[in-house]
């Protein structure tokens, strides 16, 4: 029978995986269990995705505030500390901005306007419009900001980012200020000491501070990056990437990924044959087209894949070959001629119109963005992605 799927994905559910538990034995024993149960084979190039939640939790990769709170002093002292470009989160800052304001007697908190830089609005560009406010240039207090804009909420959550992380600093007697700008030179008009909390902008900031007077700069990436009194820690990323655990500890982002990837790659081969590829995934890279919110808050998509995952897809567009190389013939004359324009395709097509309006992308963004939409964040008990026909074509 003709082949009449392409890509397929599945959501393995697992155990609940806690500390110290083997996730390379789980890992492969939850896929082939599904695989007999559900009857799919087990293939080569198959991808096996692992949320990053589950496995900073079976590396037990916690810290709690106090180790926070102990790091940042170690590296600022007892100060004023400017805390700028924050993300709005609950989940992702609120726990780390309670370590960090229990470490130091004064925050001035800069945020940026109309949102953060992952997309979180604090007010809507519209309002900037009509108030007459251009966030490129202007610098508000938050005397300023209520006078124009009063108090306002998250679309989606309902909370008042400005007054909760106010309230969450005052919580250990450290004194707030919080002002609105989009330069990092702003702060250094309080402060000479900054703590930059920003993601994908991060180095570009800490640049821009450091060219600006700043005596002291570290970025949230410079914090538990080593172990603290026996806490968790992340070499590469230290706090970012970071999750609420509890009120008072995060789960950080996971360490060792290649390393695990690799692992789980070989007893797959070991137990079916089979050489399957495998990723680490955290948050996908897409944008909510409602909230405005760019999902990526993590450092990147993927801390961990095995080398099958290297690179960008090179593909032709099916529509393009139809519309242009083969556009008078129909039926199985047009299916047989771009089925063997396919297979005689270079090997890189990168520049080439027949290959445009395919998605520019790391394969890595693209799978693991695949993967965080097929497991999301909450209930769904499946941490683990299992991918099929990937690589396929229309001419396989």
């Amino acid at each position: 029978m003709e082949r009449m799927t392409g890509t397929v994905v599945r959501g393995i559910r697992t155990p609940i995986i806690n500390s110290g538990d083997n996730l390379i034995n789980i890992v492969t024993d939850s896929i082939i269990k599904a695989s007999r149960a559900e009857g799919f084979a087990i293939n080569d190039r198959d991808v096996v995705g692992i949320t990053e939640s589950v496995v900073a939790r079976a590396q037990g990769n916690y810290a709690n505030i106090d180790a926070i709170a102990e790091d940042v002093r170690s590296k600022f002292g007892s100060v004023t500390l400017g805390v700028v470009f924050p993300i709005l989160s609950r989940n992702r800052f609120a726990v780390c901005l309670r370590g960090i304001a229990k470490g130091v007697k004064k925050i001035v908190l800069m945020l940026s306007y109309p949102s953060d830089e992952v997309g979180n609005h604090i007010i809507d560009i519209d309002s900037l419009d009509e108030k007459g406010i251009n966030p490129y240039t202007d610098v508000l207090t938050l005397k300023q900001f209520r006078e124009l804009f009063g108090n306002r909420k998250h679309t989606f959550t309902g909370v008042d980012y400005v007054d909760y992380y106010k309230s969450l600093v005052e919580e250990f007697g450290t004194e707030c200020e919080i002002i609105f700008s989009n330069n990092p030179k702003t702060i250094l008009e309080h402060t000479k000491c900054v703590l930059a909390c920003d993601i994908h902008t991060r180095a570009r900031t800490r640049r821009i501070l450091k060219s600006g007077g700043a005596e002291i700069v570290y970025g949230l990436d410079d914090i538990l990056t080593a172990p603290v009194n026996g806490s968790g820690y992340n070499e590469a990323y230290g706090l970012l990437g970071s999750n609420k655990a509890t009120d008072d500890t995060v789960k950080l982002f996971p360490r060792d990924c290649r390393q695990l990837v690799e692992k789980i790659q070989e007893r797959f081969r070991e137990l079916t044959g089979k050489t399957v590829e495998v990723l680490v995934y955290g948050d996908g890279a897409f944008k909510d087209p409602v909230g405005k919110i760019w999902e990526l808050a993590d450092p990147v998509v993927s801390p961990g894949y095995t080398s099958g995952l290297e690179g960008t897809p090179n593909e032709v567009k099916l529509k393009y070959l139809a519309d242009n190389n083969f556009r008078n013939l129909r039926g199985e004359e047009l299916q047989k001629a771009v089925s063997e324009y396919i297979r005689s395709k270079k090997k890189d097509l990168d520049g080439e119109m027949i290959s445009q309006g395919t998605t520019p992308r790391r394969l890595t963004d693209l799978i693991g963005s695949l993967c965080d939409l097929t497991s999301g964040s909450g209930d769904k008990g499946t941490p683990v992605v299992y991918i099929q026909g990937y690589f396929d074509n229309y001419a396989v």
